[in-house]
């Protein structure tokens, strides 16, 4: 009897996507493609130079992939591994030489090449140096192998190229066709100086998107401000600075206001940004409202000791005394001092257990190690942590 389970056919092997990698010899479309196919790179490549000499189809085929073939996934820009603007230079090198020489333009001069040969090696000169201006001012300007200075030397040398062959051109017209074949390295010299006009289109084209978005925020934050930040800050004042409500609200009114006024830039991770997302996350999980006010100039980063140790005495206010905590943030030539206070009944440290090393090892000991210092007062009005880390201190965690 037939078994009921049948076995299901064997599914088709996925094919790699249509993509171009980011890191390629020219453009990647060869990679691309071979890969997507699951041929080898040199038949792919090889495919293409033979339907080249097919009337060029090869090269408008390769032009239509470069176009509509995205990159792969990732953030950095596009490198390539082939110098194809220094190669364009130096084919036009070689053909600057033979039109400046005269050793092909000598229906002109006097010598035996053809009008035909001339026009071609005058042609090929110029497309070949135009190729290479437009390459690195378009390409080669974004390319983290190279970058702008890498752009502006082949660019310089390929207008001199250019010059050079008009030059000779416009001094020694000749006949008619060479009239006309004036306008060649012309036009060539126009595209590659007007070339730079479109990085500063795009420059202009960013900071104008970048203002109307500036403008739009700003619209949007004189909204909100008016309204929803005013209506949570009445909901703080009504429900107390302990209570569930009054800390859900402060805790939107922080996410507000820094969606708002800090922009598209990511916060630096310093100690006061850092010291006021730990108070954001407190007052979600504790009946605490802290304020962090930060004062001077300071360059202690976030992954200090002097860091860990304020977050461990926010911690400690926070458990053990709740309520209303301040913190105040201090930087000078000398170093930075971080106070941390709060309202609570207050503790004596001699009578802290042993076992209970939070403030001994977690605060004052770590600053210690740190190469600063700690100190905690504490009576029934409320606990100060002073934190002090000189300059030249070591912040080590």
């Amino acid at each position: 009897m037939p078994s009921s389970a049948t076995s299901a056919p064997a599914s088709a092997p996925s094919r790699a996507p249509l993509v171009r990698d980011r890191e390629c010899a020219v453009a990647g479309v060869s990679a691309g493609l071979a890969r997507h196919l699951g041929a080898p790179l040199w038949a792919v490549r090889a495919l293409f130079v033979v339907l080249t000499l097919c009337g060029g189809a090869g090269l408008l085929l390769y032009s239509w992939f470069w176009v509509f073939m995205p990159w792969g996934e990732g953030e950095e820009s596009p490198s390539r591994r082939m110098p194809v603007a220094w190669m364009l230079l130096v084919v036009a090198g070689l053909g600057a030489l033979g039109v400046l020489s005269g050793a092909v333009g000598g229906y002109w001069i006097g010598g035996s090449a053809s009008p035909s040969a001339a026009a071609v090696v005058i042609g090929a000169t110029s497309a070949c140096a135009t190729a290479a201006g437009l390459w690195a001012t378009l390409i080669d300007r974004t390319d983290p192998a190279r970058g702008p200075r890498h752009a502006m030397i082949v660019r310089v040398l390929a207008v001199l190229l250019l010059a050079g062959v008009f030059g000779v051109l416009l001094v020694r017209p000749g006949t008619a066709p060479a009239v006309a074949l004036v306008l060649l390295p012309l036009a060539g010299l126009l595209a590659v100086l007007s070339s730079t006009l479109v990085h500063r289109w795009r420059e202009l084209a960013g900071e104008r998107v970048r203002r109307i978005r500036e403008e739009q925020r700003s619209e949007m934050a004189a909204h909100l401000h008016d309204s929803v930040l005013q209506t949570l800050a009445l909901i703080q004042n009504r429900a107390g600075a302990s209570s569930e409500a009054a800390r859900l609200a402060r805790a939107q009114e922080r996410e507000l206001r820094a969606w708002l006024y800090d922009g598209d830039a990511p916060a630096d991770s310093d100690l006061p940004t850092d010291l006021r997302d730990y108070a954001g996350a407190l007052e979600l999980d504790y009946p605490v409202r802290i304020d962090v006010v930060s004062a001077g100039l300071s360059a202690e980063r976030a992954s200090g000791g002097l860091a860990a140790a304020a977050r461990e005495a926010m911690l400690n206010a926070s458990r053990h005394a709740g309520g209303e905590i301040s913190v105040y943030i201090e930087g000078s030539a000398a170093g930075v001092d971080v106070f941390v206070r709060d309202r609570g009944p207050g503790f004596a440290l001699d009578d802290v257990p042993g076992d209970r090393l939070g403030v001994r090892e977690s605060i004052i000991g770590r600053m210690r190690r740190s190469g600063g210092s700690g100190s905690v007062r504490s009576d029934e009005n409320g606990t100060e942590v002073h934190l002090h880390l000189p300059v030249g201190g070591e912040t080590r965690v």
